[in-house]
Order: C-alpha cells, then structure tokens, then sequence
C-alpha cells in the first residue's frame, strides 16, 4: 500500500481533554439555551444558520452546486434562496435535538407533530413482524425515532458515533431516554436479522454516499451510489419498507410527519434485480418529498461524490 494511502486510512487522533473541553462548552451552551423559550432558541438557529451560509464557503459552493445540478430549470436567486434557507434548517435541527426531551411528552405530542399518511405503519409496527422505517437528512429527522419510542415502539435506530466521545454519548443519552435504542453503524450489519426477526423495527436514515461499492441509482437526475444493506436485509427478512419524513411547518417547533410509500415484499417478488429495484425505489421516494419542499434538505451533503464506471471512462 502506497504511503498517501496510509495517511488516508490513518484515524486522527483526538485529545481527551479537548475533546471534554468541547462537551463542557456544549453543556454549558445548553444550560445558556435553558433560559430562553423554543422559538426565541429557534430564531437564533436561524440567523447562526445565515452565518454559516455566508462564512462556511466550501459548504456554501458544494450546496449550491447541488441545487443547481437538481434543479437546473430554477433561477439562481431560487437556488441561492433555497441553499440559504437549508443552513437555517441545519442550525434549527441542533436545537430540536437538545430540546425535544424537554418539549414533546405523551399528553402534549400532538401539539409539536402531525402524522400524515401513518395509520398503516402503525398497524405494521403493532403487528411486530419486523418493519424497515427509511428517511433522509431532512427537516427534523430525529423526532420520528423519539415519538416512536415514547409511546412503546421497539425500535432501533442505525447511526454514527461522533468523533467527539463524551459529545456523542450525551447525544446518544438525550436520544435514549425515552424509549428509542441507538446502533452503532459500524458493525450493526450482524445484528440487523435478529431485531426484525424479534419483530422491532429498523430505521436508517438512508441518504449518505455508499462509496464505489454502492448500488448506483437515479437522485435527482444523476446517479448516486446507495447503501446495498437496507434492500438486502428486506430481502432476506421479508419485510416492508417504509419511507417517511419529518418537515418543519414554517420557524416553529411543529412538524409534519408524513409516510409517502410503503415498499411491499411482495412488489419486488417478481423482479428481475430485486435489491436494485427496492433501492432505486425507496430512493425516488425520498426524491419525491424532498421536491416537496427543497429548502429542508441538507445539499452541503456529498451525496454525489463517487461516479460509476461508466461515467469514468
């Protein structure tokens, strides 16, 4: 192996103490927000949101980039619009996070969230023959899992640790705590049969770049490598997939959470390329409610960086 090669797989070491130095400004910063109601907190995600629109330039050309190549029938005040108004949802998302736990209990959830289109999921899940939950990096993706485990449901959730261990523990605890279990991505694979053979439910947030090695499927116009496990496992399990959001309604912490296709067994039964067909299709899914209102979207995510061949030759 070529040294470059090396230094590129090489992890980067990280200080503990300025790793807990950065929790404790975190913890710090939270009892700060403490004093301040929802939407005052909110406000200021948003113009935190326009500061990093302007200052964070890399982010800020990756973004853009994105929207244009998605949309390239929109005008570039629309693009830059859009773009500007995906950090301000980035930011409020941080604050929604910390104050969920605070906010949304049992007798009061109806007032933070709306659920469109959900009556079957929820029969599915009851029914607890297994269930396969997909999102994407959009509006406030992190409720749904939180509701979910509130009233009852097994669920898990599929996610990275962050770098930053004492950072990514508190999170993982303020995430827990009322229900919801957390999987480490990294090594969840062996695990992922025996949940939904228990008859939980898996979710994943299934929008990330999957490499040279993913399924390369229509997003937006241009192909975009997928993770192959989400269609494998649903293969191997025999079960549906749902595919769903959470969409903020205007500045406030109120969302929509709304279910636009259920992915049926026995839909791929009969085809050709199953676990192509089932990526392909959940993948147009998600397309379709992020056309709904683009400005929810993170397109400072690489989601295009790997090509295929073919596009390489």
């Amino acid at each position: 192996m070529a040294e470059s090669d090396k230094k590129k797989k090489k992890k980067k070491k990280h200080s503990l103490i300025l790793d807990w130095l950065g929790y404790l400004i975190l913890r710090i910063v939270v009892v700060f927000l403490s004093f301040f109601d929802i939407k005052t907190n909110l406000n200021t995600a948003c113009f935190l949101g326009r500061l990093l629109w302007k200052y964070y330039k890399r982010g800020r050309k990756r973004a853009l980039d994105n929207l244009r190549a998605s949309f390239p029938e929109k005008s570039e005040k629309w693009i830059h619009e859009t773009g500007r108004r995906s950090f301000e949802q980035l930011a409020m998302l941080s604050m929604d996070v910390l104050f969920t736990p605070r906010l949304t209990k049992k007798n009061n959830w109806s007032q933070y969230a709306k659920f469109i289109n959900a009556e079957r999921t929820k029969w599915l899940m009851q029914e607890k023959r297994g269930l396969i939950i997909l999102t994407a990096h959009y509006g406030n993706f992190e409720i749904i899992g939180y509701i979910l485990g509130l009233f009852g449901f097994n669920i898990y959730s599929i996610a990275r640790p962050l770098d930053n261990k004492f950072i990514s523990n508190y999170l993982y605890g303020v995430r827990q705590r009322f229900g919801q279990k957390i999987l480490d991505k990294k090594g969840a694979a062996k695990y992922m049969e025996e949940i939904l053979s228990s008859g939980a439910t898996l979710c994943f947030i299934a929008d990330q770049d999957a490499g040279r090695k993913g399924i390369f499927v229509d997003f937006f116009g241009r192909k975009a490598s997928t993770y192959k496990s989400i269609g494998l496992i649903a293969i191997t399990a025999n079960v549906p997939i749902v595919v769903g959001c959470s969409r903020r309604i205007g500045n406030i912490f109120k969302f929509e959470v709304k279910v636009n296709r259920i992915i049926a067994p026995e839909e791929w039964a009969d085809k050709d390329n199953p676990l192509e067909w089932i990526t392909a299709e959940y993948t147009k899914a998600i397309e379709e409610f992020i056309r709904e209102d683009p400005t929810q979207y993170w397109w400072l995510h690489r989601r295009w960086k790997h090509r295929p061949k073919s596009e390489m030759n």
